[in-house]
């Protein structure tokens, strides 16, 4: 009598055995096949009157072209393309020929368009060129084609040449409401100083928000936030935005004030609270941040101001520095009032930068420097590109026709006279 063994083989890790896989896979083959033939016919169907001299019709099926591999998000698809034979322009070699393009499956296309967007998230993310076979294999299986080392690169040179045509893009016909601006600093190379990405992002009037224009530079001086916005202004952003976001850079306040000088100037609450409690110990900041809050998130300007004397009487003696670095600001910190309030939350801060720019310091960190300008360029602008997608509009856009309009605002309520003046 033999005992059944209790060794139980294991896989190799490179092998996946995955029905469902395989059933999905077949069943998209199945689905893209049906698709493209239901397309042919289409076309042949809207062509049928389309007719040679002796009443044949011009146009007909010429069997399928060779089989080629698609990347989809579930493997490798294979499809074939159908052909349609143009008789008419066979007959008649000077005649205009009519061709059939598939609209779901493109003639040169071997991937999809969302693995393509995927492939500059992995490779921005951290993933290099050389891993990405290895990294996608969980995803598209580790037959995976058309995804070597060198169409990465080519990937990398088709990035950088929409990067250029953004940067040369008319700006005549956009205007942006509000603009926020921040510089972040990302360790390009082995470089002793760090790279400085001077970035400005614009709300829209119907409060979309995008990417304006960024800069390289090497710190946030006043010529650098300069150059960026004569840029700007010279590819025709000639109407300066109501109000602009930003931190205690003084480079960038004096290049605003030459370049759109009749812009109100806020400052963001987030960097003002960090410099305020760096002047105060560590036992004391929970306790100012409460206190700073309160001044931030206080329902109108009168009980914002109050709150800040409260504020000086507070801690003024003991802190005096920390009092003046609010105290010196206080106009910049409390323009919000005089928009919307549907817009404060927005006008306080500059996170919407902030938060995208954490995903491009991962990448940083996740190639040790190992990061040229080149690169940084192209990273913050298909990130940035990428995360605009998802960007959730200004909450109360309805009234942003009306600061536009110059209605005045009062604690952010619309002052009457002037609305109706509008209005008339």
């Amino acid at each position: 009598m033999t005992r059944d063994s209790t060794v139980l083989p294991f896989q190799h890790p490179e092998e996946v055995d995955d029905p469902l896989t395989s059933v999905l896979r077949e069943g998209a083959r199945r689905l893209l096949a049906q698709a493209v033939e239901a397309e042919a016919e289409a076309f042949l169907a809207a062509m049928r009157d389309e007719r040679l001299g002796d009443g044949r019709a011009r146009l007909v099926r010429h069997d399928h072209g060779p089989e080629r591999t698609i990347q989809t998000g579930i493997g490798p698809v294979p499809v074939r393309r159908v052909k349609v034979r143009d008789r008419g322009a066979e007959a008649a070699p000077g005649a205009e020929r009519i061709t059939f393009t598939s609209a779901i499956l493109p003639k040169w296309a071997r991937r999809t368009k969302s693995l393509d967007a995927l492939l500059p998230v992995l490779y921005l993310r951290g993933i290099s060129t050389g891993d990405f076979q290895e990294a996608l294999a969980a995803l598209v299986g580790r037959e995976a084609p058309n995804l070597s080392p060198s169409v990465i690169g080519r990937l990398k040179e088709e990035w950088q040449g929409e990067y250029d045509r953004w940067q040369r893009r008319d700006l005549s016909a956009r205007r942006y409401v509000y603009v926020w601006a921040d510089g972040v600093y990302l360790q390009a190379r082995m470089e002793d100083d760090a790279a400085c990405m001077l970035v400005l992002l614009g709300a829209t009037p119907e409060g979309k928000k995008e990417l304006v224009g960024f800069h390289v530079g090497v710190r946030e001086s006043a010529q650098s936030w300069r150059e960026l916005l004569v840029d700007l202004k010279a590819r025709g952003l000639a109407i300066a935005p109501q109000i602009a976001v930003g931190d205690g850079a003084l480079g960038f306040w004096k290049a605003l004030e030459e370049i759109f000088p009749p812009m109100r100037h806020q400052r963001c609450w987030v960097h003002k609270a960090a410099n305020v409690l760096n002047k105060v110990p560590k036992s004391v900041q929970r306790g100012m941040k409460a206190d700073l809050a309160e001044v931030r998130d206080a329902p109108d300007r009168a009980s914002a101001e109050e709150a800040i004397a409260v504020f000086a009487e507070k801690y003024g003696a003991k802190y005096a520095k920390a009092v003046e670095c609010l105290v010196k600001d206080q106009d910049a910190l409390l323009a919000f009032f005089d928009f919307p309030a549907e817009h404060w939350d927005h006008l306080r801060t500059t996170n919407p930068i902030e938060s995208v720019f954490a995903t491009v310091r991962h990448r940083t960190v996740r190639t040790k420097g190992a990061l040229s300008h080149r690169t940084a360029r192209l990273m913050v602008f298909k990130l940035t590109m990428a995360a605009s997608r998802t960007w959730r509009r200004l909450k109360g856009e309805n009234r942003l026709p009306m600061v536009i309009a110059g209605v005045k605002f009062t604690d952010g309520v619309a002052n009457p006279a002037t609305a109706d003046q509008r209005a008339a």
